[in-house]
């Protein structure tokens, strides 16, 4: 019998993800645990194996397509079954009418002219267990989209239907590419964006809030209705979001309204770093980055105040024997944060290694799933941009986050009252409230700035 497989759900509260890669092709044998496609999820590429074992049959979706979680996505079959069988798996109806549906019933009381003649025996189970599918699909649904879908026999996904209806979309206007021509997120999210072109302004009239008066100029169309925002049409873009930007939104909404932060700011004189960084690269095969020192630094920081290494949950704190610093990594799509475990056993040069390699993988989207979850601390560095202090948002479930800007020389005044110039830098501590209080934040913070401040003692 025919298997049907599913997109899986490779990231808690996920919705849809993107096939990256096949890594088979139909025709091909495989078991069970047998690499099928690569799934890119918001932030990672994972390695999705085989769960049956059979004969690829066919793929439902091409490398690189988004689909919903739990869409079909391809089918695996026994020796001897055909594309019947497949098209049975999927209820594809090989007899259904291609043709435009039929008009609605009349009313009781009228006759019904020209009424269709009843399905045959043979195709009339499968189109009524079509119908009550898609009558389940829509029966707590009562938005425009929702009912043109049923009475058009139109078929999408359910957030589809969502958002269609939040946003007025009649879906009988978008064409399907998702299985059996079905309307998946990619397709809703590419019409809007065409409709909000100069030639379908027309078409958006109904999502677009008007001021009554005066009336806006030729060639003006109001983007933002919630704004109220009017602007010239022809300098304005709609640029549907990515999954990882609205990950990313999720999270750090999610982080600044239920995670209490305070910050501190630590002024770190890096002279002697700068000097041990270029006599360690005049003799290392591995270069090392000023980003190096400074996770070596947190890493002895959590060594000397072991009671900072922790995290917070409903049940109780949650220690860490183990420091494990999550490294904010700028890409083309959004910030990631893989993890470097065990920072407190590492030497420099593996820092600098293991930093190195973890920063050119998520630009070229190669982590793995668990290379960004866990950690208690994360590091973002923006002193090579110029920036040179900013505050950071804490990734939950971590208890802080260390902003570090840029060196800039300023006078420095000496022990013995002397004024000289330094090279500081300035770093943020953001902290959850909820985990460590103020004094042993501030314990921790005085470390890491002596760590900082003499190098050399945290490579030996």
């Amino acid at each position: 019998m025919a298997i049907v497989i599913r997109m899986p759900s490779v990231l808690a509260g996920a919705t849809e993800a993107a096939l990256a890669n096949w890594l088979v092709k139909p025709g091909d044998a495989v078991t069970v645990g047998t690499p099928l496609a690569e799934i890119e999820t918001e932030k990672a590429l994972v390695e999705y194996a085989a769960e049956d074992a059979g004969i690829v049959g066919r793929l439902l979706l091409s490398a690189g397509d988004n689909g919903e979680i739990g869409d079909p996505i391809a089918v695996l079959v026994a020796p001897g079954e055909t594309d019947a069988d497949i098209d049975a798996a999927l209820g594809v109806v090989a007899s259904a009418p291609t043709g435009p549906a039929a008009p609605p019933a009349s009313p009781a009381h009228a006759p019904a002219p020209h009424a269709p003649a009843p399905p045959t025996q043979a195709s009339s189970g499968s189109i009524a267990q079509k119908g009550s599918i898609e009558a389940r699909v829509c029966a707590n649904d009562s938005s425009p989209a929702a009912t043109s879908a049923a009475r058009g026999r139109v078929f999408a996904s359910p957030l589809v239907r969502k958002v269609a209806g939040e946003q007025g979309v009649d879906l009988r206007e978008i064409a399907g590419t998702g299985p059996n021509g079905r309307i998946v997120r990619r397709d809703l999210e590419r019409w809007l964006a065409d409709a909000a072109a100069p030639a379908g302004a027309a078409a958006l009239a109904s999502t677009v809030t008007r001021p009554a008066a005066p009336s806006p100029a030729a060639g003006t169309v109001t983007v933002g209705a919630e704004h109220g925002t009017v602007r010239d049409n022809s300098l304005v873009t709609l640029i549907p979001h990515t999954p990882m930007r609205r990950a990313i939104a999720r999270r750090l909404t999610e982080s600044k309204a239920t995670t209490p932060h305070f910050y501190m700011v630590a002024e770190c004189a890096v002279d002697e770093l700068l000097a041990l960084r270029t006599r360690v690269n005049e003799s290392s095969p591995v270069k090392v980055s000023v980003n190096d020192f400074v996770v070596m630094a947190v890493a002895a920081a959590f060594r000397d105040v072991p009671a900072a290494n922790v995290t917070w949950s409903e049940e109780g704190l949650l220690a860490y024997r183990s420091v494990d610093i999550a490294i904010a990594v700028a890409t083309d799509g959004g910030l990631v944060t893989p993890v470097l475990r065990g920072v407190e056993r590492l030497r420099l040069s593996e820092i600098a290694r293991a930093a190195a390699d973890l920063a050119e993988r998520a630009r070229g989207k190669r982590l793995k799933q668990h290379e960004l979850e866990g950690g208690t601390f994360s590091v973002s560095n923006l002193g090579m941009y110029g920036t040179v202090e900013f505050s950071a948002i804490i990734n939950p479930p971590q208890s802080g986050i260390l902003a570090v800007g840029a060196a800039r020389k300023q006078p420095a005044v000496a022990a013995d009252g002397s004024v000289a110039v330094a090279t500081v830098m300035r770093c943020t501590l953001s902290v959850d409230h909820r985990a460590i209080d103020g004094a042993l934040a501030a314990r921790w913070l005085a470390a890491f700035t002596t760590r900082l401040e003499n190098p050399l003692g945290a490579i030996i």
